[in-house]
Parts: structure tokens; sequence; C-alpha cells
């Protein structure tokens, strides 16, 4: 399953679905937590029942509501027989909570956690590894957990995260990669700046995320180049590979006047296998 760009649409908006759709997103989220008033739900889980109950040609999952909020389990009442492929969870509280979600589901519907919006969730980030084979990704998000801590906001003044929202970044960054599942960056607010997007994108890219979350079709482009190796790093991932598959049981070797050893063999694979996907 290919996740440089999923795409958020509201629930309770079906006229932008097939606006959704061509944006180019590798996977949309079909949303009934946060996007979606309260009255508003009943019509939203039907809508998005209906848009899964035609065939479509883009990777659909549905943000239900947490699991302890009284919502669950209306929401997946309506939504699963339509096959989703896959559930975002938010709220998400480690091992417990993937397991308690997968005895709900059946087929090949995986899960993609918001693994960072509760204090305990903070915790939690080592258990997702093993937690079940429906596990498609770990994501985060900067707003629900400093409200549920009481703090004034997430973001210094030039709209960097304060140092308690860099660790639960990073530690989702790091509990992905221990899981062996992609590490999908946070949504960036501000969808009509592209440039700072560009940037931020990047530096996820850079940091070892290999997707991201997006708000408005606008940002879909912007997402899948950040997240797509460049011809460039095509060209030198190969160079790496070849230069040790003709040198085999070299530990170091020199390429292009710089020294290369396993670590990077295993950088060069990585893009490698992201370009492929």
């Amino acid at each position: 399953m290919r996740l440089r760009s999923l795409l958020f649409v509201p629930g309770d908006r079906p006229e932008r679905f097939a606006k959704a759709a061509a944006s180019g997103a590798d996977a949309l989220i079909l949303d009934l937590e946060d996007s979606v008033a309260p009255k508003r739900k009943d019509a939203a889980r039907n809508a998005i029942a209906a848009y899964l109950a035609e065939p479509r040609s883009v990777t659909a999952f549905v943000r239900i509501n947490p699991l302890d909020s009284g919502l669950a389990a209306d929401d997946l009442q309506t939504v699963l027989p339509g096959a989703p492929d896959g559930i975002v969870l938010p709220k998400a509280e480690g091992e417990a909570s993937v397991r308690q979600l997968a005895a709900k589901l059946a087929g090949d519907i995986a899960i993609l956690p918001i693994a960072t919006e509760t204090p305990h969730a903070i915790f939690q980030m080592g258990s997702y590894r093993g937690s079940s084979e429906r596990l498609a990704g770990l994501t985060w998000g900067a707003e629900d957990l400093p409200a549920a801590i009481g703090a004034a906001t997430s973001r210094e003044a030039d709209g960097s995260y304060t140092a308690p929202y860099q660790l639960a970044r990073s530690l989702t960054l790091f509990g992905a990669h221990a899981a062996g599942v992609p590490a999908i960056e946070t949504v960036f607010p501000d969808f009509r700046n592209l440039d700072a997007l560009a940037a931020y994108a990047a530096r996820g890219r850079r940091d070892g995320f290999t997707g991201m979350m997006a708000i408005h079709p606008a940002q879909v482009p912007v997402i899948n180049a950040a997240f797509t190796p460049s011809a460039e790093e095509v060209a030198h991932a190969r160079a790496v590979i070849d230069l040790f598959a003709a040198n085999p049981g070299a530990g170091a070797l020199q390429l292009d006047g710089r020294m290369v050893d396993a670590p990077h063999l295993k950088a060069a694979r990585a893009v490698l296998a992201l370009a492929a996907d």
C-alpha cells in the first residue's frame, strides 16, 4: 500500500469526494471525527457508506471516532460493509487500542493509528511492534495533545513545534520504524502556503518519514514530490549498491570522493524501495 500522501475529506461533504479522489493522493481519509459536527455524524456515515459501495480507484481509509467515544460502534457498523481499505484510529494508545479495533475487523482492512493524542499514548510507542498484521503505519497530531494537558499551543511563534511536541513527533517516527511500518508526517495547516509546505515535507522526508497527511487537494502534488526520490537520488543509490556488489565483503568504500559503508548501503536500498513503490 503506497502512502506518500493521505488526503482528509470531511465525511459529510460527499460533493468533495470525487475531487479528492482525482487529486493524485495515494489515499483518502474519509473523516467521521473532528471535521464532522455531532449532529452531522449520521449523514457523514451514510455518505461514506454510499461512496464505499461504488467502485473506487484510490485507497480509502475512514477515520472513525475514538473507541471510547460511544460513536465508534455506529461508525464501524455503517462503513465496514463497504470494505474500506483501512481505518484511521484517533486517540490510539498503543497495542491495546490496535488489538481492540482489529478484533472488530474482517478481511484485509488495515489500521493506521494516530499515536500521540493523549498523554498515555506517548508512553505506548514501543508497543505497536507486533501488535497486529493490520498495522499500516503510524502517524501523529499536534492539536489534541496540548488540549489534553492544558497547554496553550504546540507551536512557537515561527510555527515550529515546542519541545514536548517535537518529542511526540520523534517518538512516532521511531515507533513506526521499530514496528516496521511507514511513518506518516502530520498535516501542515496553512494550505495556501505551498512553499512552506514543501520545506516542511522535505524535513519530514529527511528525518525518516515516508509520507504525510494533507487537508487540501492543492497540497497533494507538493507532498507527492517531497516523498518521491529524485532521479539524482535514485542514480546515487544505484551507484552505492553497484559498488558494494562489485566489492563483496568490503566494509567501507569510496564513491565520488566520499566514504560509504553499511548504513549508506541500507539507505540506498531504502531509496530504491521507495522509488519502486
